[in-house]
């Protein structure tokens, strides 16, 4: 009868299956597994295959041709990292049992003495190293499975290049064999260590004692930007704007002409498990806002250089887009941003010159989109007065298109 069980090896070797796993592993015909895992059974009475020598595609092709009792070898959990999500989707998923075992990951934290429940998986194998220090930086604790590239001193040096050393490092190496060892280190450590080829690297993050933190609150007063001669969205428009992007934990949004980034840094803690794309031109707003990147501690934001809507491309199709500035191509980048925004999508504009506003209600009337328009004018008490006096900002419009 036609079987095929994906079995997850434990770090004890052998005697880490358990009875079920082992019977399965001696009543099967072929036995797919790494060089190391099929040692473990000199005994086999079947065939062996060594998964090294074929290709994914022609596992597959020979457990979809095989009419017998078929095993394969995995390390750990095969649905973690593993080889049984590339199984599931080109088999028949009723035809495949699993039997999971104590990952790497798992058995790396029991040493350390850390819980993982707390911790996000990344897989460095044929991966960006960008990406892969994005998911870092997004959160507090990662399990990195490292890769011949994306090594970890490379994962280091990036890191650093972002002003990013205030983690824990944990370099697992060789775990459940002789050679064995867990060094203790700090990001610019890892820069300097020799590495075993397996490998798991576990980063924490260590908050600094004098470390200035932030706590996420919307309405970040406009001193604490770094802005040029403070052209930044106020405090209080930017309450407004971000009410009306209506914003979910794991949206993509767009912030075009960031300027100093304060919407998109306030953005960053309403979008946990979302992406966001600060979009500037000019030279020396960059500047201000890698600084108010670090400042405030953001996660999930990356700073694209260029020109609006030509820089935009080979970003994913947002979900919310906020216009602070156009350059004087306002009607070009709206063009763009109709033809990537999904059904139910929003544009927030905010715009201080009728002209502006009066070219984006015209555009957002021929293209069919719900259109609402506040005015928002803040007036507020001078702090250095004997009197209490307000000074009033200019009257800010902030339109907000709806995509039907």
């Amino acid at each position: 009868m036609k079987s095929i069980h994906v079995i997850g090896a434990g770090i004890a070797g052998q005697e880490g299956f358990t009875p079920r796993a082992v019977e399965l592993i001696e009543q099967s015909e072929l036995l797919f597994g790494s060089a190391r895992l099929l040692k473990l059974f000199p005994d086999y009475g079947g065939e062996k295959v060594l998964i090294e020598d074929e290709t994914r595609a022609e596992m597959v092709s020979r457990l979809s041709d095989f009419a017998g009792r078929a095993v394969v070898l995995s390390s750990g959990d095969p649905l973690f990292f593993g080889v049984g999500r590339y199984l599931l989707r080109n088999l028949t998923d009723e035809l495949i049992e699993f039997l999971p075992n104590v990952t790497s990951v798992q058995y790396a934290f029991a040493k350390i003495r850390e819980p993982w429940d707390d911790t996000i998986f990344v897989s460095a194998q044929a991966r960006e190293l960008k990406e892969v220090v994005d998911r870092i930086v997004a959160n507090d604790k990662a399990a990195v499975l490292t890769d011949s590239i994306n090594t970890p001193g490379m994962i280091g040096r990036e890191l650093l290049s972002r002003q990013r050393s205030g983690y824990k490092a944990f370099l697992c190496e060789n775990l459940g064999t002789p050679e064995e060892k867990i060094r203790v280190t700090d990001i610019r450590g890892l820069l300097e260590l020799d590495v075993a080829p397996l490998n798991l690297l576990i980063l924490i993050k260590e908050y600094e004692a004098d470390a200035q933190q932030y706590v996420p609150t919307l309405g970040i007063p406009d001193d604490e930007f770094v802005s040029i001669k403070k052209l930044i969205t106020k405090e209080e428009i930017r309450v407004v704007t971000l009410a009306k992007l209506k914003l979910r934990h794991d949206m993509c949004l767009w912030d075009i002409g960031a300027g100093s980034g304060s919407i998109c840094i306030e953005a960053d803690h309403l979008l946990p498990n979302g992406r966001i794309f600060a979009i500037e031109r000019n030279e020396e707003c960059r500047q201000f806002i890698k600084e108010n990147l670090q400042k405030f501690n953001t996660r999930n934001v990356a700073l694209i250089e260029g020109d609006a809507p030509d820089c935009l491309d080979e970003l994913p199709d947002p979900d919310r887009v906020f216009i602070g500035g156009s350059g004087g191509r306002l009607w070009d980048i709206l063009e763009t941003v109709d033809q990537r925004l999904g059904s139910g999508g929003r544009i927030v504009l905010n715009a201080i010159t009728l002209d502006t506003l009066t070219a984006a209600n015209e555009f957002f009337g021929n293209a069919g989109y719900l259109v609402e328009v506040v005015t928002v004018n803040i007036a507020r008490t001078r702090p250095y007065s004997n009197y209490k006096m307000f000074e009033a900002y200019d009257p800010v419009y902030i339109l907000t298109a709806v995509k039907e």
